[in-house]
């Protein structure tokens, strides 16, 4: 089969806005913000990450001085064994947990040294997260889930609720907008799920073992949405633990020992070979299955 025969799932450039950046709260050249080469803020960037944490009598070394930079647009996946410090860095790129030492860049503001209400404003504006169990409140529609992080913000309207019916269209849900989770599969939960990502436009979506609890044929789904997604422009951090769903990402960013163990980049032949095999592989089951 061709690379030209698997197709990626659609999303629409109308749906899905381009983000805004809102001012930093630090001015340039100070607080050691992190540019690239080419001038430009990356979406995310950490310097010497790290998180120590005392258990009874012993301090644990989660992450010992992590360093990486995502560019706005890069699709990233994190990946290490258990003990790695994997769960404690998506801790920390989720605004859930502050680290040691070290810096953590969010744009133009290092939210490392940010307090509680600080990150959490930070969580409700500028991450969006995707959850491998979902997260969806089970007495709300499609529409109403996808528009929860605007609860919290007293940011509800006609013009909202647009919005969230576009986000739900654009993932494929145009008719399951009155649904409640219970009526939905779960490949249709992610992607309510993933709808709920974008409504705050975020910098960046978090995805934590999105595709963990799905069946081979909605995990293609899943990951062609994302590369969708992508290609419109979003940043992607994808926390997996699967070496095929790690193949679709741009980028693949191991951990081991609380430490950055390889940082390694995925061609387009590569990305394309991984495509083509995993829809191989929804074809023979399929095959099986008659």
């Amino acid at each position: 089969m061709s690379e030209s025969q698997v197709e990626p799932y659609r999303v629409s450039p109308a749906s899905v806005l381009p983000r805004t950046a809102e001012p930093g709260n630090l001015p340039a050249g100070e607080g050691g913000r992190v540019t690239l080469a080419d001038g430009s803020v990356p979406a995310v960037s950490i310097r010497e990450l790290k998180k120590s944490y005392v258990l009874k009598s012993e301090t644990v070394h989660a992450l010992r001085g992590v360093s990486f930079d995502i560019p706005e647009g890069d699709y990233v996946a994190i990946m290490g064994p258990s003990g790695s410090g994997k769960s404690t860095l998506l801790n920390m790129l989720g605004c859930l947990d502050k680290p040691t030492s070290g810096n953590f860049f969010l744009g133009h503001d290092d939210v490392a040294s940010m307090d509680d209400d600080s990150l959490a404003e930070i969580r409700s504006r500028r991450i969006g997260f995707v959850f491998q169990s979902y997260n969806l409140i089970q007495q709300y529609t499609v529409v109403e889930n996808i528009q929860v992080p605007l609860y919290y913000q007293g940011k509800l309207g006609p013009a909202e609720k647009q919005r969230a019916i576009d986000l739900a269209t654009s993932v494929g849900l145009a008719e399951r907008l009155d649904h409640r989770p219970m009526q939905l599969s779960g490949g249709q939960q992610q992607r309510v799920a993933i709808a709920r990502s974008l409504m705050n436009d975020p910098y960046f979506i978090l995805a934590d073992e999105a595709t963990g609890n799905l069946d081979s044929v909605t995990t293609e789904e899943i990951l062609n949405l994302f590369d969708s997604l992508n290609n419109e422009g979003r940043t992607i951090i994808m926390v997996t633990h699967e070496d095929e769903v790690a193949a679709r990402a741009k980028r693949i960013v191991r951990l081991a020992d609380g430490l950055l163990s390889s940082d390694r980049t995925n061609s387009e032949e590569s990305r394309a070979e991984a495509r083509i095999r995993q829809h191989e592989h929804v074809l023979a089951l399929a095959q099986r299955k008659l």
